[in-house]
């Protein structure tokens, strides 16, 4: 049998079933399809073993999707090389309208023994679940909307209105514990409407306690206390960005970060043309919502208010100073771009690009004085 120095293993994970190809480090080798694996870890130390009786050092290779990082975590515990890649930077051929996961298995190994594969960022298991939780947060928001928009919908086929200025506050709330239905059957919808609402809204709370008291014991907890140090940056988007990105000292520049958020223009230039287009929206798509909205904060002008003095207090004098350095840019940059008639949604979007790069900054204060 043939000894190779490295194998290039490509597995397409499934719930149920993993498949699996490999490709010798030989350029001119064929890569090989091994056939359909089980998912247990067992099966996995089995393939392992295949495969070391061909060569000395094993890559391993999947897809990032609904599976996780299970299989990564078990691979490199075990000491093994293994990525997980982005499926949208996956190169693909525009004509090849056929799709199987044995191809997709050979395709995996052949693209990453060529070095065309981009992996994506693994968080450690403490750190994704601090993200879980911060995700079930922005679940609970949506449902409460919708159950809202529910019964504001069902009060509105009944031409019951509400003319007050503003919704859900107290005097809201009043009017809605007054409202009389004219049937039974509408009486129960409604009811059952406002038991959605209410438990949605217990629900939410209870969350935002679990992510205080867990935050506080969280390795990433000083970047997420150093970030509020910023404008518009408050408890939720700095530990929405600590628990999505993990330490963003890892990018090199601050061109990076905003690449990787998709807050960057995209561009098609051919010859002498450059044609500058709207952001890319690659990239988390959670941490880019969170700094757009933080970013409407610097539409007033600069100033220490009491909640953000308050954030300060316990903070480096160099982390204060980047943060006022911030202000003062960035406020007067809005006015500028507005002043030149700029769409204001576009003049916040670049905005939260600049404020992703003195998040990027703060982080590295941390990094050194901590």
């Amino acid at each position: 049998m043939e000894q190779y120095n490295t194998l290039f293993i490509g597995m397409d994970s499934h719930k149920d079933s993993i498949s699996v190809a490999y490709a010798p480090d030989e350029r001119t080798a064929e890569v090989i399809f091994v056939g359909r694996i089980g998912t247990r870890n067992s099966d996995i130390d089995k393939l392992v073993r295949r495969m070391q009786s061909k060569a000395r050092e094993l890559i391993f290779v999947y897809e990032a999707g609904p599976c996780g990082y299970s299989l990564y975590r078990y691979l490199t515990k075990k000491g093994y090389q293994c990525y997980v890649v982005a499926p949208s930077l996956i190169p693909r051929k525009s004509g090849d309208r056929i799709k199987t996961d044995h191809r997709d298995a050979i395709q995996l190994a052949r693209l990453m023994r060529s070095g065309d594969l981009t992996s994506v960022y693994v968080p450690r298991s403490e750190d994704e679940a601090i993200r879980d939780l911060s995700r079930a947060r922005e679940d609970a928001i949506h449902d409460l909307k919708a159950a809202k928009a529910r019964l504001k919908s069902f009060l509105l086929r009944l031409d019951i209105r509400y003319d007050g200025t503003a919704n859900w506050g107290k005097a809201h709330l009043r009017w809605l514990s007054k409202i009389t239905c004219p049937t039974q059957a509408q009486k129960t919808v409604f009811q059952e409407y406002i038991q959605a609402i209410s438990q949605h809204t217990e629900r939410l709370d209870h969350i935002m306690v679990e992510l205080h008291e867990i935050a506080e014991n969280w390795r990433l907890y000083p970047f997420v206390e150093a970030y509020q140090a910023l404008r518009g940056v408050k408890f939720i988007v700095a530990l929405t960005v600590a628990a999505e990105l993990g330490d963003i000292t890892r990018f090199d520049n601050p061109r990076q970060l905003m690449a990787f958020l998709g807050l960057i223009p995209s561009e098609h230039t051919s010859g002498s043309k450059r044609r500058l287009g709207s952001i890319t929206k690659t990239g988390n798509s959670h941490v880019r919502r969170v700094l757009i909205e933080g970013a409407w904060a610097y539409r007033h002008p600069a100033k220490v208010s009491p909640a953000i003095r308050a954030r300060l207090e316990s903070l480096p004098l160099s982390i204060q100073n980047i943060a006022w350095k911030a202000q003062l840019r960035l406020c007067k940059r809005y006015r500028r771009l507005v002043a030149r008639g700029k769409n204001k949604n576009k003049v916040v979007t670049a905005i939260a690009r600049e404020v992703a790069a003195f998040m990027w900054a703060i982080a590295h204060e941390v990094k050194q004085t901590g």
